[in-house]
């Protein structure tokens, strides 16, 4: 059985986070007070209720808390999403991801004990910084203040060497989990895995080790310990 999601709040980060799930093969429940915007989405997802979310009623009759995830995707109405979070709470919903405009905000998600909290503009803000900075850094996620995981395009100067030779983990402390090549993605990368000019590789390790391999690459400097 495909996994369930309920969406509610199909403002801009909410319909593109449903849509993305719809085309990725999974059913989504979307849910938002504007009638025009359901109208909108109700071709494009499993299912699309005009409903007010702070009403328990309402999810009690939509059963939401037989759905895998529910991601509270709210976009300017920082009562309504808390008070939706909380009932999502109590009726028992698996999962509860929320979206968070604040600090604050989400400091009070995650005493009401919402599993995940997410900052959409303050993480695609840092992402597009570390691009803008940094050229070979194509997409990077922030784990916690001190780990996070990057793709970073191989420049030509690294094309023929192995991982082995690269020797990443020695050198900076880095964890080569992928390697994306043109005929697709290699997981868990052998150690004799051979680069070549415009693959990328996904490393995890801490944000300076992470900028430190960066420069090197990106400033011709050799890439040694």
């Amino acid at each position: 059985m495909k996994q369930q999601f309920a969406v509610i709040g199909l403002g801009r980060f909410g319909s593109s986070l449903a849509l993305t799930l719809t085309e990725s093969g999974y059913e989504v429940l979307g849910i938002d007070k504007d009638e025009e915007i359901v109208a909108d989405m109700a071709t494009k997802l499993t299912h699309c209720v005009v409903a007010d979310s702070t009403e328990e009623d309402v999810f009690r009759s939509l059963g939401i808390r037989n759905f895998d995830c529910a991601v509270v995707a709210i976009g300017d109405d920082i009562q309504a999403s808390i008070m939706t979070a909380i009932l999502l709470k109590d009726l028992g919903v698996k999962m509860i991801v929320a979206k968070a405009l604040s600090t604050l905000h989400g400091k009070v998600l995650e005493r009401i004990g919402i599993e995940k909290v997410i900052f959409p503009e303050r993480d695609m803000g840092a992402k597009v910084a570390h691009q803008l900075i940094s050229p070979n850094i194509l997409d990077y996620i922030e784990l916690s203040k001190d780990y996070s995981i990057a793709e970073i395009g191989i420049p030509a100067r690294l094309s023929g060497q192995s991982l082995m030779e690269l020797n990443l983990r020695a050198k900076f402390g880095l964890s080569v989990v992928a390697v994306n090549k043109k005929k697709g993605i290699v997981i868990a990368p052998s150690a004799d895995i051979i680069l070549e000019e415009k693959d990328i590789i996904v490393v995890i390790g801490l944000n300076e080790q992470i900028e430190e391999f960066e420069n090197k690459i990106s400033k011709g400097t050799p890439v040694r310990a």
